[in-house]
């Protein structure tokens, strides 16, 4: 595994809670599957985007108000988010961007630490987050993983998604860049590789964590 710095976590950890694990990395990178993968090995596992949907569900809060700042022609014909829709809205226009996480962020925040604050001591729980770096969140957790992989493998990986290279380019560029992720992580887990490769440093990590 390629590590940023094997650094002891960045303050010291309160007894009576879980180790607190911020897990991000840029679209494309694979971070979803690192997820996946520690929540194979114990690790109690949140997600930002899980979340994300969740507050602008029918009926709720967040619905409401990002209609009333992008428009009601972004609803379908049973009250739900068109999200491709708003995608493509607010990846071309930073402002909009920025007004989008000024409605949303607080209301992802909040569900995600009452969730993390009731993960049993001595358990492993992980934020999987994609906006870490852009929120300034490092400071949160007691270890930052970020998940890196080369820019074409991740045009390559979003490609096979659906989308258009210029809409994935978009998508990457809306985001911090790998230098800046780096600057606040703990380990940094190379995956532009096979998923055995992926496993295996996926099990390094599990060890230093399971043991911090």
């Amino acid at each position: 595994m390629s590590n940023a710095a094997s650094r002891s976590p960045r303050r010291p950890r309160p007894t009576g809670r879980a180790l607190y694990v911020g897990l991000t990395g840029g679209i494309g990178a694979g971070k979803s599957e690192v997820a996946r993968l520690l929540a194979a090995k114990g690790a109690v596992v949140v997600s930002a985007d899980a979340i994300a949907r969740e507050v602008v569900a029918p009926g709720t809060e967040g619905l409401a108000a990002v209609a009333a700042e992008f428009g009601q022609q972004l609803l379908d014909a049973d009250g739900a988010l068109d999200r491709a829709a708003l995608g493509r809205i607010v990846f071309t226009d930073p402002l909009r961007r920025a007004r989008l996480e000024e409605i949303l962020l607080p209301l992802v925040a909040a569900e995600a630490w009452a969730r993390l604050e009731s993960v049993p001591a001595g358990q492993v729980a992980v934020y999987d987050v994609p906006l870490l770096v852009e929120g300034q969140m490092e400071g949160m957790f007691d270890v930052v993983v970020v998940v890196e992989a080369d820019p074409e493998t991740r045009l390559d990986r979003l490609e096979r998604r659906g989308l258009g290279r210029e809409q994935a380019l978009a998508r990457i560029a809306a985001q911090a860049s790998d230098a800046e992720r780096r600057a606040v992580a703990d380990v940094v887990l190379p995956n532009s590789g096979t998923r055995e490769e992926l496993a295996r440093a996926v099990e390094e990590l599990w060890q230093r964590l399971s043991t911090a």
